[in-house]
């Protein structure tokens, strides 16, 4: 199973492109690992980077749009991955990185492995990929670079991974920053 930090890492690797992260742990580990104008960090709004991600990916046709989700986030919206599917932008990266727990409140259960969230992406119209190692992860990105959305990746991430700092942008200043990085 990868470290959240470790996926994070060889995703930005092998994309280019705007992030759309959900909030807590993951949009604080994102902004720790790498921070970009490109990158849309959730402050609160839990569920919605999904919802978000699409609106991106409608407006911005011509740029490949990343979503970086926590299973705890993506069952809070299961509802976007039947819209997304309907619409089914072919420049959607959808990243779900699942270590079964809402690890930003306390680490409760999410119960994503009973409710495999996969299963729900292939029933939407996404092309699925579910990896648990380092290898597998690299391949996939190299593979989908060609392939059209909607794309669902879903990464068995280990539960406890050490915590990134706290975002230190005001919300106005990321929606401002991230706004102009789309006309680029």
């Amino acid at each position: 199973m990868l470290n959240k930090n470790t996926a994070i890492k060889i995703i930005l690797k092998n994309i280019d492109g705007p992030i759309i992260s959900a909030n807590g742990h993951i949009s604080r580990n994102l902004y720790s690992v790498k921070d970009l104008d490109s990158n849309f960090y959730m402050i609160g709004s839990m569920g919605l980077a999904s919802s978000i991600g699409l609106g991106v990916a409608l407006k911005n046709k011509n740029k490949r749009v990343f979503i970086l989700d926590g299973d705890g986030n993506i069952l809070m919206n299961l509802g976007s991955l039947t819209t997304i599917g309907i619409l089914a932008p072919q420049n959607l990266v959808h990243f779900i990185l699942d270590n079964e727990s809402h690890e930003s409140t306390g680490g409760q259960p999410t119960h994503s492995n009973k409710i495999q969230v996969e299963k729900i992406g292939k029933i939407t119209n996404y092309t699925v990929f579910k990896i648990e190692k380092i290898l597998e992860l690299e391949k996939v990105l190299k593979k989908i670079r060609k392939m059209k959305g909607p794309i669902m990746i879903l990464i068995k991430i280990s539960q406890k991974s050490k915590i990134g700092r706290r975002i230190e942008i005001k919300p106005e200043a990321i929606k401002q920053r991230f706004s102009k990085s789309l006309k680029n």
